[in-house]
C-alpha cells in the first residue's frame, strides 16, 4: 500500500532521474564531439572502442558453446562496436532482428 507521499517521491525521483540522464547524454556527445575534431584523439578514441568491442565479441564467440550468456555478451560486443563503425551497425542491426524473431 502506498501513500500519496511516497507518489510524489517516486515521482520526482523519476523526473531527478531523467535531468540526469540528458545532462549525461549531452556530456557524451560534447566530450566525443571534441574527440572528433582532434585527428589523433578520434584515431585514439577509435582503435580504444576497436580492441574493447572486438575483445568482447571474441570473448563471446569463445562462451557460445559453455553454458551461460555467450551469445548476448558478443552481441553487446557488437553494439559497442556499432557506436563507431557503420559495417558492424550493420551488423548488430541484423543480429538484433535475428535475436528477437527466436
Amino acid at each position: 500500500m502506498t501513500t500519496e507521499s511516497d507518489n510524489t517521491g517516486r515521482t520526482t525521483a523519476k523526473r531527478v532521474g531523467r535531468a540526469m540522464g540528458r545532462a549525461a547524454g549531452s556530456a557524451a556527445r560534447s566530450t566525443r564531439e571534441t574527440i572528433r575534431r582532434n585527428p589523433t584523439a578520434n584515431r585514439v578514441y577509435r582503435t580504444g572502442v576497436g580492441v574493447v568491442g572486438g575483445g568482447t565479441v571474441a570473448l563471446g564467440v569463445v562462451l557460445i558453446p559453455l553454458l551461460g550468456p555467450g551469445s548476448l555478451i558478443a552481441v553487446g560486443g557488437l553494439a559497442v562496436l556499432a557506436t563507431e563503425f557503420d559495417g558492424a551497425k550493420k551488423v548488430s542491426t541484423k543480429a538484433n532482428a535475428a535475436a528477437k524473431s527466436e
